[in-house]
């Protein structure tokens, strides 16, 4: 009888164990490993926003200084083409450059007159329509640059006048009457050739020649 209790009071305290230590929390394997940690801070730690660059305005009545890529005129240029060219000094803003020297720009020929052989002046008329600034194609809007030479029929009359003048002069001196008519129509001539062989020349920018347009509207980078 006494050993039944013994092994009745061994049985039940084994139980007791078996149960004390079902009821114990695992603990995590991950925790104690070296380097791993607990939290993802990727997860807790908000996205940081993207900071943008500020919009920088070039006022209008900006002066765009550029040097031209190749040689325009008023004979060897036609009204469309374009023309490329670089950006001869920095645009400042607020003493801050937002255009740098060399950076690209285009243009277009919006007209090109020749000189007329006897009259009419050589003209020539360009605007600037595009500027590259740190990789990105702007489009400006610029005044006209406007060269032109006086026209051939000024001058000739004007040395026609003159020309005639002298030979009337000299067609007094010879006898008046009939020779100063002769001497006038003489000096005339001479001096409509005079004209033809000196005349004007074409509107001529070489290559380049350095040229300024200004904003007629605010170019906005970013």
């Amino acid at each position: 009888m006494r050993s039944r209790w013994i092994r009745l009071t061994l049985g039940l305290y084994l139980s007791l164990v078996l149960i004390a230590c079902s009821n114990k929390t695992p603990e995590s394997t991950d925790a104690n490993q070296p380097g791993t940690s607990t939290t993802d801070t990727s997860k807790t730690q908000p996205a940081k926003p993207k900071v943008e660059a500020p919009t920088v305005v070039v006022p209008s009545g900006t002066v765009l200084t550029v040097r031209l890529g190749q040689a325009l005129g008023s004979k060897i240029s036609t009204p469309g083409q374009t023309f490329v060219a670089t950006l001869a000094s920095p645009v400042t803003v607020g003493g801050n450059t937002v255009i740098p020297a060399g950076a690209n720009a285009s243009g277009i020929v919006v007209d090109a007159k020749p000189l007329g052989k006897f009259k009419g002046a050589a003209s020539l008329q360009l605007k600037l329509t595009s500027i590259n600034v740190n990789g990105t194609e702007h489009n400006v809007e610029t005044s006209a640059l406007v060269r032109t030479t006086k026209g051939k029929g000024k001058r000739t009359a004007t040395m026609i006048g003159g020309g005639a003048g002298l030979g009337a002069l000299i067609g007094g001196l010879a006898g008046g009457g009939k020779g100063a008519a002769i001497g006038a129509v003489a000096g005339a001539g001479a001096g409509t050739a005079g004209t033809v062989f000196t005349g004007n020349k074409d509107v001529v920018l070489p290559a380049e020649s350095a040229i300024s347009f200004r904003l007629n509207q605010p170019l906005e980078l970013k």
